[in-house]
């Protein structure tokens, strides 16, 4: 089962770059946040076209995430549990059906919080302490599970490539890596750690400032595997290559493949 995580900031603007992208690379699952979409208007029929089960969770533009399947799904749920009042669509969950073994698939989109200090940094801080709640309910149910996404941290130094510049940002201040590592420390396993380590491994990189170019990119799409899939991880990596394609988003996709 080879799954990936892709934030691809607005399906409508990068329909031609997603398809293409799809078309080429061919995951079985495909984890996709910023769709800045209502569910009505995503174009579902292009996707299931194309041989994809789509289940979304949208918003007006802005936000929104998706789950598109060559597998069978089954179990969809929509938002982060913990807060009834929430209306930001930032979470979809579902059971992927492979063909060894069922895994619960979280996808999510966790907001950025700048500026911080403030009231969207705090919306930040509790928006992770109920991502907490629900990681610590998949691993009770002992299942393979995983948790994937934009989670916009920087979990390390090495993470930036220019860390100093990211010191007083929202994703990369402390509170933000030590509620990060609170979910890690749970039992989850970042997956591409897992594979890869050292620093240079970046999944976003800004349209401004010639960041592409000059290789000024950050970590911060990561995939999250409680210990009954950190056991069927067999790769994992970044498809940097993407973001040299015409018209790409800002980020590019991260893989796993799963012994599914």
């Amino acid at each position: 089962m080879k799954l990936a995580t892709f934030n691809i900031n607005g399906v409508k603007a990068r329909i031609g770059a997603l398809s293409d992208w799809l078309g080429d690379k061919r995951p079985d699952v495909a984890l996709l946040q910023e769709i800045k979409s209502v569910d009505e208007a995503f174009p579902r029929q292009h996707f299931e076209d194309m041989g994809y089960t789509v289940e979304t969770h949208g918003q007006k533009g802005f936000n929104g995430v998706a789950i598109l399947s060559r597998l069978p799904l089954e179990d969809i749920t929509r938002g982060l549990p913990g807060d009834d009042t929430d209306e930001q669509a930032r979470y979809i969950e579902a059971t992927v059906m492979g063909e060894t073994r069922a895994v619960r698939v979280g996808c999510l989109y966790l907001p950025n919080g700048n500026p911080a200090p403030g009231p969207k940094y705090d919306y930040k801080l509790g928006w992770m302490a109920r991502l907490h709640d629900r990681a610590r309910a998949l691993l009770a149910q002992e299942e393979p599970a995983l948790l994937a996404g934009d989670w916009n941290v920087i979990p390390q130094p090495e993470d930036a490539a220019r860390p100093a510049a990211w010191v007083e940002d929202a994703l990369f201040r402390p509170e933000t890596r030590a509620a990060f590592r609170r979910i890690e420390h749970l039992g989850f396993t970042d997956a591409f750690r897992a594979r890869v380590r050292g620093p240079g491994h970046y999944s976003f990189w800004d349209y401004q400032a010639n960041s592409w170019e000059r290789d000024n990119g950050i970590r911060i799409d990561h995939l999250m595997l409680a210990p009954q899939a950190a056991d069927l991880l067999r790769d994992a990596w970044i498809d940097r290559e993407v973001r040299g394609r015409d018209k790409p988003s800002d980020h590019v996709p991260v893989w796993i493949e799963l012994d599914a």
